[in-house]
């Protein structure tokens, strides 16, 4: 009796171990887990500190990976205008928001004015300072009051609306800059 009473309790130590090791194992792979989805939604979260880092990289994946960046000396046109649009915090109506931002990615010393985008029947729950951007007639919205967007600037507007409206440069006027 004294024998199978030992082999049982080895029976059982050996158990509780492996039972232990096996809990140790599911606890760490749900911690681990769980770091990564509180990462993920704090950085989803904080729309308003990250705005910036998101909306950079997405510009970067977006305009330099298709086009030459190095123009140097040559003319400008319509492809040095980049638009990003990405998603932002809903008014209090719930309706949802949109960040538009519009840069003059020209290497060289070139103004591009008069940026006219094609905007379909573009409207706004929020207000959106028609300097900045306003639509004309249906598919032609102005940017900048028509100003010059000099190289490397970049214009930003915040829009509200059920949908985002697709936004592509329809015409550009450029120009070089003046050294003063």
């Amino acid at each position: 009796m004294g024998v199978a009473l030992k082999s049982t309790n080895k029976f059982l130590s050996f158990s509780m171990v492996s039972v232990a090791s096996l809990v140790a194992i599911v606890l760490t792979v749900l911690l681990v887990h769980d770091v990564l989805i509180h990462k993920e939604s704090e950085r989803d979260s904080d729309i308003e500190g990250n705005r910036r880092a998101i909306t950079s990289r997405k510009l970067l994946q977006s305009a330099v990976a298709d086009r030459d960046t190095n123009r140097i000396g040559k003319g400008c046109s319509k492809d040095d205008i980049v638009i990003y649009q990405g998603q932002v915090g809903p008014l209090p109506s719930g309706i949802p928001g949109y960040r538009v931002e519009i840069t003059n990615m020209c290497g060289s010393d070139c103004n591009i004015s008069k940026i006219r985008l094609h905007c379909g029947w573009f409207s706004s729950a929020r207000l959106i300072n028609p300097k900045v951007f306003r639509r004309v007639r249906y598919n032609d919205c102005l940017v900048n009051d028509g100003e010059a967007l000099g190289p490397g600037k970049t214009i930003s507007f915040e829009y509200a609306n059920t949908f985002s409206y697709p936004l592509s440069v329809s015409s550009v006027v450029c120009s070089k800059r003046v050294m003063s």
